[in-house]
């Protein structure tokens, strides 16, 4: 179980929020630009160190005091793609995949590059490839080390319709073969709803409510809530 108990001062407001997910389950964080959802997840990942609270996953505890990051089972993806440009994209997937390790995982690797098409461009170097083939290498280097725990901070932001949802039907089939725990944040309802059947509803650094979306969508606790999720 992920258990995240965070406090971080940011500059309007301070973050306070207790979010727990189960093992192998999947949780959305959900409300608009600024609410403090990639906050969370930046403190859990360890990007950012929180004021205070505590952090569990599992047996390990995360804060306090800080995991170095290397020793955290986490997969984090946000909307840069974070490529090393000057390596091939084979080698940007596996990265920081020891070598007994990356001999043991070969097929794996294979299988990621066979449902992501990146086997037209697996030998290029990642400065020559499309920003959305570079979404789909940093997918595909996240999920390599098949990390126990995934982050999703709108890694999809900025993408074609086609290509988010091809990305969300992969990582959503590998989220119950896997069974990693899920914790995605995104202010768009349609693309939580494909990964994350549990939706936390997050304004102003603070939890508003804890819901399915069918009844965040039947009664939203928010007014906020209610006008995010009117349709266009």
């Amino acid at each position: 179980m992920l258990d995240a108990q965070v406090r971080k001062r940011r500059s309007h407001f301070t973050v306070d929020v207790d979010v727990r997910v189960d093992a192998g389950a999947a949780c959305g964080l959900f409300g608009i630009s600024g609410s403090g959802k990639s906050t969370i997840l930046s403190c859990i990942a360890g990007a950012l160190t929180p004021d205070g609270g505590r952090i569990t996953f599992g047996c390990r505890t995360l804060f306090p005091p800080p995991l170095p990051l290397n020793e955290r089972p986490i997969g984090y993806l946000t909307q840069d793609a974070n490529l090393f440009p000057h390596l091939r994209v084979a080698d940007n997937v596996a990265y920081g995949l020891r070598n007994g390790v990356l001999a043991a995982n070969a097929s794996w690797l294979a299988e990621l590059r066979d449902r992501l098409e990146l086997d037209a461009i697996w030998h290029q170097p990642a400065r020559a490839v499309s920003g959305g083939q570079a979404r789909r290498v940093a997918l595909a280097r996240m999920l390599a080390r098949k990390p126990e725990l995934v982050l999703l901070d709108e890694p999809f932001s900025g993408l074609d319709r086609h290509l988010v949802r091809e990305l969300l039907e992969a990582l959503a089939r590998w989220q119950r073969e896997l069974r990693f725990t899920l914790l995605a944040v995104d202010h768009q309802a349609e693309v939580l709803e494909r990964l994350c059947p549990r939706v936390v509803a997050i304004e102003d650094g603070r939890v508003v409510q804890d819901a399915t979306w069918d009844e965040l969508r039947t009664r939203p606790a928010t007014s906020a809530l209610a006008r995010l999720l009117a349709p266009l």
